[in-house]
């Protein structure tokens, strides 16, 4: 029997919805898996180090690892109305953020490229300090006052006005106002290092795992909710529902150029290296 493929992934419902078949050996014929769970801006860093075999990583982070991993055509997050928020203590304008403390749970995720973007065209001078905080703890410091605002992801689409707080502005939205493309969030990746054939064959598995959630919803129940960290059910499903979907199966035209467009906008304003022209290329 192979080695066990190291992996990486969050235990957000998206990810465990996608990868139970597989991690549970239910795919036909795809490689074994040792499983480590860890929020993104923990694999963000772990793939800078070439740490594992296989993680799921922001796209913000691609720029710095393509040279060591190959970006999979799927099992990924992009999508549309999923944008991350920015959140603050009570309604106002993008003005209002002017020279004003952010919270955000990490300078190395879509999110806050998104973020820099919208922030950009839309704040006169530009916002003031940024604070990288767990992203368990953006809302609170929002709502305690803590910092002015808070750039949220995930399931906080969800519950931000259970803290009591407003959304200031919805960086999905304006990122396909002005693109027309979908939201690139969160990556698969895999070492070049492993080969042609096994990329194809970690890529194909990815694939038939997804699917196979989507032919038997119930079979990750259990795995899904056992992760999602008292996470209601209902909440899971709507997470699992915005974050899985056709770009999830495959990313294509659409999806590459979301994830090239990002990263094209990003390098021009200086907040990651400009990407070669075959970074995003997957072995044929």
């Amino acid at each position: 029997m192979a080695d066990p493929l190291k992996i990486a992934y969050s235990p957000c419902p998206n990810d465990t919805f996608v990868f139970h078949a597989w991690a549970h050996g239910l795919v036909p014929d795809a490689p074994p898996l040792d499983v480590t769970f860890a929020d993104i801006d923990i694999t963000n860093g772990m793939a800078e180090r070439g740490e594992l075999d296989v993680l799921k990583v922001s796209y913000a982070v691609l720029p710095w690892v393509l040279g060591e991993y190959a970006l999979l055509p799927c099992g990924g997050a992009l999508g549309r109305g999923c944008g991350p928020l920015v959140l603050t203590r009570e309604a106002g304008s993008p003005a209002d953020l002017a020279g004003r403390t952010v919270a955000v749970p990490s300078e190395r995720s879509t999110a806050y490229l998104l973020f820099r973007l919208w922030a950009a065209s839309e704040v006169p001078g530009g916002v003031g300090r940024i604070e990288v905080l767990p992203f368990h703890e953006i809302m609170p410091a929002v709502r305690d006052g803590r910092v002015d605002a808070g750039l949220v992801i995930h399931e906080a689409r969800f519950t931000y006005q259970d803290y009591g707080l407003s959304c200031l502005a919805d960086m999905g939205e304006h990122w396909e106002k002005t693109t027309g493309l979908p939201i690139p969030l969160g990556a698969i990746i895999a070492k070049r290092s492993l080969g042609a054939p096994t990329l194809r064959r970690i890529a194909e598995a990815a694939r038939t795992s997804v699917r196979m959630a989507w032919d038997d919803p119930a079979a990750s129940r259990g795995y899904v909710l056992s992760h999602a960290q008292e996470m209601d059910e209902s909440v899971a499903d709507q997470h699992i529902g915005l974050y899985v979907n056709d770009f999830t199966d495959d990313l294509g035209e659409d999806g590459y150029a979301a994830v090239r467009g990002l990263l094209t906008r990003a390098a021009a304003e200086g907040l990651v290296p400009p990407l070669g022209p075959d970074a995003l290329d997957f072995p044929a």
